[in-house]
């Protein structure tokens, strides 16, 4: 793999990122990734180095495309299952992607859904 490829510059970025995000117990991480054809994101809690709830559009019962609309639905998804296990707060991850497009469209799901950030 070439040195300054697109994904070590994401990496890197992402790096920096995580120098000043951190989830705790009473406000947990929300980490998105996004790959070609689809998007998935965690609410992670550092403090204890778990992950609490995730969703993805790969899962079936979603349905949900890796386009902008799907990636609403998997916030969605998402925020329903933090809210249901007492989640309401988080810090969003956006993991070294512009917040544009894909990584809007889930953010804007959750918030919809009952996450606040």
């Amino acid at each position: 793999m070439p040195k300054n490829s697109r994904n070590d510059s994401r990496i890197a970025r992402h790096d920096r990122l995580r120098k000043r995000i951190k989830g705790t117990s009473e406000r947990p991480r929300l980490a998105v990734y996004r790959s070609l054809k689809h998007i998935s994101a965690q609410i992670i809690d550092d403090a204890n180095g778990r992950t609490i709830c995730s969703a993805s559009s790969l899962e079936k019962e979603l349905a949900a495309s890796g386009n902008a609309g799907g990636a609403k639905k998997v916030g969605a998804e998402l925020a329903k299952r933090a809210v249901a296990q007492g989640i309401t707060k988080v810090v969003f991850d956006r993991g070294g992607f512009r917040y544009h497009g894909r990584i809007a469209g889930l953010a804007d799901g959750a918030r919809e859904a009952g996450l606040e950030f």
